[in-house]
């Protein structure tokens, strides 16, 4: 459980500060992932990050049981399958970087799903 209380209060509060800046500032959030999304560096300088914090974090918390704890193990498998997919299909990012452009919704929704993770991270983690 230790494990799972640290990585919730690392995360928690990350995945809360950034979704807060990208509704506060969805503008420059904007700007920020079309650059992203036009430069095969930066994908693959992604992927690669990702995927070192993610095999981190699978290699660390690999727990699928039925409560909050899973949050935390499938945040690792999702960062994990999306470096990858960063590394050997950076095309594929590139067009759901250009459909979340595309759709004010979208960005939002996302922003909004991130703050939602990161207030039950942070509750978990900080509540123990």
């Amino acid at each position: 459980m230790h494990a799972s209380i640290f990585i919730a209060k690392l995360l928690g509060p990350i995945f809360l500060v950034v979704a807060v800046a990208i509704l506060v500032n969805r503008e420059r959030f904007q700007i920020i992932l079309q650059e992203f999304i036009r430069s095969p560096a930066w994908l693959y300088w992604a992927g690669f990050v990702g995927l070192l914090a993610g095999m981190a974090m699978v290699l660390t918390h690999n727990i699928w049981v039925p409560d909050w704890r899973l949050i935390i193990t499938l945040i690792g498998w999702v960062t994990v399958v999306r470096a990858l997919i960063s590394i050997f299909r950076p095309q594929w990012i590139v067009t759901a970087g250009t459909v979340i452009l595309e759709h004010r919704g979208a960005f939002v929704g996302a922003a909004v799903f991130n703050l939602i993770i990161g207030l039950v991270l942070s509750y978990f983690g900080y509540a123990a």
